[in-house]
């Protein structure tokens, strides 16, 4: 370690120690919960920016969970703080089927994504007025939707689980009395759980799993412009972060001649590779307190959804080359647009309205039942005393109605068979609470 660095280290592991282990205990109770599901990529960990619908990411800087979302505006904030926030989700996800092939029954899967926790926690410490470091631990990505057994997708997926979260250990200088710097290792681990039927002629299903947990790394970069007291610009760039599932695939049910294709083609016995990447994005924020009483905030950004690399895992009877079907994606662009209005001395108002466009193309898969996003959202916090603050939160997410479109050979030839229909009115609503000190 550098010698001028010990003096930093020393004092920052006496005085921050104890803070630094409720915080990762707390969060990682949060994640082994369960993280993100039904989006992929969520604004949404339980904070402010829920009741804002994300509008000021970059640039708001008001609390600890800056950490999170512009690592730059750490120096915003002064001595110790800490932020924890719980989160509960319902989601409505159904498919409402067009048509649907022989043999696969009439089972429509019932809501494929239901309640499910989420949560985060964060950390600032304040070295020197312009030497800012931090930690943030967050369920902000991932996807797991569950049909019914025998529903009429299950030869294309069953059960499929993508989460986990992020650890992010993080620094922030001040350069001058406008700008600001801030870096994050992102730290996420990941599971990956697949399950589908396979459709075996004369028999009961069989199943094929894939299951495998990681670690991928990636940085976070940030710049936290302050053109007056009353406005300042924010610029993020979080990297893309690699991760590499490999696993046996563990079969059960298998039988007859398909057994012995199977293991002819060796697909019972190699290790089966699957790269998914999260994307990296760039976003631009603004922040103004137009008056006392009013602030207005925005985003702007792009995700680069194109190399997320994500597949179904899944066995064609009829032609059983591969257990992995790619599905293509493109880019997304997002805005948000939100207002604070302080009601009075101890109470704050936030609100917000959001859109992100839609990262698959044409019909969605049914093991990843989103698409375009409409985001909107209300809270309010109250501020107890001087260091300490609660707030609560609420935001509706309408997905639309994406189309889902399966074709494949007919179940009763031993295909996947084939089916159509859409996601009828898909919705999720977050409802959270927070609470934020300092000391």
């Amino acid at each position: 370690m550098n010698r001028n660095m010990q003096p930093v280290a020393k004092r920052f592991g006496h005085e921050a120690r104890g803070a630094f282990v409720s915080v990762m205990l707390a969060a990682g109770t949060l994640l082994s919960q369960g993280a993100l599901a039904g989006g992929l990529f969520g604004y949404e960990i339980g904070t402010a920016d829920v009741g804002l619908a994300s509008a000021g990411y970059g640039a708001r800087a008001q609390d600890p969970s800056t950490v999170y979302t512009n690592v730059a505006g750490m120096t915003r904030l002064d001595g110790q703080q800490w932020e924890a926030a719980l989160e509960g989700v319902y989601s409505n996800v159904k498919v409402s089927p067009a048509t649907v092939g022989p043999g696969l029954g009439t089972d429509d899967g019932g809501n494929a994504i239901s309640f499910f926790p989420n949560g985060s926690a964060f950390y600032t410490y304040s070295y020197s007025q312009d030497l800012k470091l931090g930690i943030g631990i967050a369920g902000n990505f991932g996807g797991v939707v569950k049909y019914n057994d025998g529903w009429i997708g299950r030869y294309y997926t069953r059960e499929s689980t993508l989460e986990g979260g992020s650890i992010l250990p993080s620094i922030a200088y001040r350069v001058d009395d406008k700008w600001s710097v801030g870096l994050s290792l992102n730290v996420q681990p990941m599971i990956l759980d697949q399950k589908s039927a396979i459709n075996i002629i004369g028999g009961a299903d069989g199943q094929v799993e894939i299951k495998h947990t990681t670690v991928g790394y990636g940085g976070n970069v940030g710049v936290l412009y302050e053109l007056s007291p009353a406005t300042r610009v924010g610029l993020t760039y979080n990297s893309e972060v690699r991760l590499t599932f490999t696993d046996q695939p563990t079969f059960t049910g298998l039988t007859g001649p398909l057994a012995n294709t199977l293991r002819a083609l060796g697909l019972t016995s190699k290790p089966v590779d699957i790269h998914e990447n999260v994307p990296q994005q760039v976003m631009l924020g603004g922040f103004h307190q137009l008056n006392d009483k009013v602030a207005l905030m925005g985003n702007l950004g792009w995700q680069n959804w194109t190399q997320f690399g994500a597949v179904e895992i899944n066995i064609d009877s009829t032609n059983p080359r591969s257990l992995s079907t790619t599905i293509p994606y493109k880019n997304t662009w997002h805005e948000a647009v939100g207002v604070q209005y302080k009601l009075n001395t101890p109470w704050t108002i936030n609100a917000g309205l959001a859109y992100d466009s839609a990262f698959q193309q044409g019909a969605v898969s049914p093991s990843l039942p989103t698409n375009a996003a409409l985001r909107i959202g209300v809270g309010a916090e109250q501020a107890l005393s001087g260091k300490l603050v609660w707030g609560f939160c609420g935001e509706y997410l309408n997905g639309g109605s994406p189309d889902v479109n399966q074709q494949g050979v007919r179940a009763t030839l031993g295909g996947r068979g084939s089916f159509s229909g859409s996601y009828n009115s898909e919705y999720m609503v977050f409802l959270s609470a927070y609470v934020r000190s300092s000391f």
